[in-house]
């Protein structure tokens, strides 16, 4: 009788251990130098799910760890791998900019661990390089292109100058513009990563007088372009079109200075769904800042992981179970942009919307000119042969 009872307590105890099992994520992103306010906003979208979530996913008590890879591949490939073989983590999220996830593909992909990214989504990872466990919540890099692309060709610009920093999401995206705009490109300058001052590159803008300008820098260099492009005066003059420039950090910055400018987007705060709504007072309250795009697809992930564990009822030790339960909730889970699903090779399906900046008061404010792709699929799909 002892040695039953024994039996039983100690079925109960690992039945109890069983049901509160720790998570363990990772996250890792640029979170310092000129690019940081990029992973700071996914890490601080993630955190807020996880508070509303009561410090759960699927039901299971969640640990955190947070990692900067510096914006410098090496660096991220090695925080991934200690994340791997050292922490143990059950899921990564984050993963950086696009030339980072690149050198983090491999150990991903050899670990089999879930990992989200919630920034880059880079040609080479849509295509013949897409695998089972990687998931990019926030858009295949040449979509927010693409959206512009047609939104040129509807406005009738017959030609347009292109400008990008020279790396592999910079092409990816003027790669996507160019396959949805069928106009002629006056000129593609790559610029080297990092470069503040363009007073030479928007001359030569001046010189070429084109219909319209588009251009792919995100962050302060972003930031440093506009208000350069403003002291030109082709601010209000020249269609100015981007994508991943203009979000809350870079308003906050520019003002004013912003107003005219046309972006493309699969979020913004004033799209009216009901997740929408309590992410960005949620994100406000705690932050007390706006959220941008970056925030709202690490959030978007935190509340795809808890569908996912809550479907496998908190066991996450499977990884290819668990990897099938997150592809599955990609479609079921609530998400700020109102729709989502993961196309076969685990990139999004979703909408692109153009906004522009607009005055609004004493401030600006986004005004939604169209839904320009609707249930968008990315180009690269057909080449995953997952």
């Amino acid at each position: 009788m002892k040695k039953q009872t024994a039996a039983l307590i100690a079925a109960a105890l690992m039945a109890a251990g069983a049901a509160h099992a720790e998570v363990k994520v990772g996250f890792s992103g640029v979170l310092s130098g000129p690019m940081a306010a990029l992973g700071q906003d996914q890490y601080d979208g993630f955190m807020l799910a996880v508070e509303q979530l009561g410090g759960q996913l699927g039901g299971q008590p969640v640990t955190v760890l947070r990692e900067d890879d510096q914006l410098k591949p090496d660096v991220g490939a090695q925080i991934v791998q200690k994340f791997i073989e050292r922490d143990k983590v059950d899921a990564i999220v984050g993963l950086g900019f696009s030339n980072v996830l690149m050198a983090e593909t491999r150990r991903i992909k050899d670990s089999g661990v879930v990992a989200l990214s919630t920034n880059a989504g880079p040609a080479p990872i849509a295509g013949k390089g897409c695998m089972a466990n990687l998931f990019v919540m926030g858009w295949q890099n040449d979509g927010m292109s693409e959206a512009m692309g047609k939104y040129a060709k509807e406005q009738g610009y017959k030609n347009v100058y292109l400008m990008t920093s020279n790396y592999q999401a910079g092409k990816d995206k003027l790669a996507g513009f160019k396959r949805f705009y069928g106009g002629t490109i006056q000129n593609e300058v790559y610029t080297p990563l990092g470069q503040l001052d363009y007073a030479a590159e928007i001359a030569a803008v001046q010189s070429a007088k084109p219909d319209a300008l588009f251009v792919f820098y995100p962050g302060g260099v972003g930031v440093n372009f506009v208000r350069q492009l403003n002291q030109a005066g082709l601010m209000g003059k020249l269609p100015f079109l981007s994508e991943s420039l203009i979000d809350s950090n870079s308003l906050a910055a520019l003002k004013q200075q912003a107003i005219g400018s046309v972006y493309g987007t699969p979020w913004a705060p004033v799209l009216d769904n009901p997740q929408n709504k309590k992410f960005v007072s949620g994100y406000e309250a705690k932050y007390k800042r706006p959220p941008t795009e970056y925030a709202v697809a690490a959030y978007d992930a935190a509340y795809l992981l808890d569908a996912a564990i809550t479907k496998l009822g908190g066991k996450v030790s499977n990884k290819k179970a668990f990897a099938a339960a997150v592809k599955e909730a990609g479609s079921k889970f609530p998400t700020a942009r109102g729709k989502f699903a993961f196309n076969t090779n685990n990139m999004p399906i979703q909408h692109y919307y153009a906004y522009e900046i607009v005055k609004n008061g004493d401030g600006v404010g986004y005004k939604q000119l169209s839904q320009v792709l609707t249930d968008h699929k990315d180009a690269y799909a057909a080449e995953c042969k997952m």
